[in-house]
């Protein structure tokens, strides 16, 4: 039962149990919503620069051929994107290969700080470079990207599970470790 200003019995508002349902969502569901939205996002730019090659799980589209750079692309690097101090080709061809790269990384959670890292670069490039209007957009992947970047991979990466491997790997496996009840202490 709810008093005037509205607490229950406890004192506790409706706001209040509100707020502490949504600070208990686990970190591990936003750290994947991330890095499936954000792999998403480059994984399809990455598609528009390339011919005989396409995967969408989404609209079930698969094609596995020998990519190599659509026509158009060295084009859109050439007039649209036009970067400072790197070729056209140069650039194409990083640009491409970094947008499928670094998005399979992101999705698997495997090296996620380091995908992060060079995504957030292209997203930097993108902004300075590229589309400088578009710094809503860019600032959104920044903060997601930033996230990603302190928090890790979560618990569904294979970051975590590498992690979890490797540290059980590295305990013995025969009897007790042998500083098991040693007495003295290491100064």
């Amino acid at each position: 039962m709810m008093d005037a200003k509205g607490r229950d019995a406890h004192g506790v508002t409706g706001l209040t149990r509100l707020n502490g349902v949504m600070s208990r969502i686990p970190s591990s569901v936003i750290t994947l919503i991330g890095r499936f939205s954000l792999a998403a996002v480059f994984w399809k730019s990455g598609q528009t620069k390339i011919e005989n090659f396409s995967i969408d799980v989404i609209d079930g589209t698969f094609h596995l051929g020998w990519p190599r750079l659509a026509d158009a692309t060295l084009c859109l690097f050439q007039e649209e994107y036009a970067l400072p101090l790197l070729s056209t080709e140069i650039a194409a061809y990083m640009a491409t290969f970094a947008e499928h790269l670094l998005p399979i990384m992101l999705l698997l959670g495997l090296g996620t700080r380091f995908a992060t890292l060079g995504l957030l670069g292209m997203t930097l490039i993108i902004q300075l470079f590229v589309y400088p209007d578009a710094y809503a957009v860019h600032g959104t992947w920044a903060a997601v990207l930033l996230y990603l970047m302190a928090m890790g991979g979560g618990y569904f990466s294979l970051d975590q599970g590498l992690k979890y491997g490797f540290a059980r790997w590295r305990q013995p496996r025969f009897g007790p470790s042998r500083h098991a009840g040693s007495s003295h202490r290491r100064i």
